[in-house]
């Protein structure tokens, strides 16, 4: 595996099996070659399954998930958005609010290929209504060199994209520390941070022959592995 930083808005250049793919501080890999956005573990409506079990969390994630796709497709020339699982957080997800949002977002974008590779909330969930047009597939999803699943695994002769983990390196200097997001990858596999808001993260640290990649705000750098 090979990276370097891109002259476009701080994304980081990876070539694995051949491809290349860009790590977007968005918490998204673009792959070029095939106008393809990749992101993992959005989880739509988790807000509102969490206010439907009595906890009261904000409004309003699922506006900003949807916003923050748009200035993706708006800024790259994207024709196809993959999900690697976990597309609608639960069954009571599907508040009428939310379904209405995601409805309009698709309609604003009818000409967008979209495939949710069924993850383990998808299989609770459900598949997305049809009136969405996402096509919907089961993990391992081979594309070219590549298999696009929603766990983590290795796949013979493909390298795996995957998401699930939901990583997220500590930084720390002094008594002061923060938790970014962060892609991590092998050198037979990759996992990708978490697209949705209000989604948390598990803390990684880099096991051995493993890369970790940063999001900031508006930048993608390389972490090194902890001793």
């Amino acid at each position: 595996m090979t990276a370097a930083h891109s002259a476009e808005g701080g994304a980081l250049d990876v070539t694995v099996f051949g491809e290349q793919l860009s790590l977007l501080s968005q918490r998204a890999l673009l792959w070029r070659a095939r106008k393809m956005l990749i992101v993992a573990d959005i989880h739509f409506g988790k807000a509102a399954a969490f206010r439907a079990g009595g906890i009261p969390v904000p409004h309003g994630t699922t506006r900003a998930n949807l916003d923050a796709l748009d200035a993706l497709v708006a800024a790259h020339e994207v024709a196809h958005i993959v999900f690697l699982g976990d597309f609608l957080h639960a069954r009571t997800a599907r508040a009428p609010a939310t379904m209405l949002a995601l409805q309009r977002w698709r309609e604003r974008h009818p000409d967008l290929q979209l495939t949710l590779v069924r993850g383990n909330h998808d299989r609770h969930a459900g598949d997305p209504p049809p009136q969405l047009d996402v096509d919907v597939v089961d993990e391992p999803w081979r594309v070219g060199p590549l298999a696009l699943c929603h766990h983590p695994q290795e796949a013979v002769d493909a390298y795996v994209l995957a998401g699930h983990i939901h990583p997220v390196v500590r930084l720390a200097v002094g008594r002061d520390s923060l938790r970014l997001p962060c892609f991590v990858f092998g050198a037979k596999q990759a996992t990708l941070p978490a697209f949705g808001a209000f989604t948390g993260g598990y803390d990684v640290r880099g096991e051995q022959g493993e890369q970790l990649f940063v999001c900031t705000d508006d930048r993608v750098f390389a972490y090194p592995r902890s001793p």
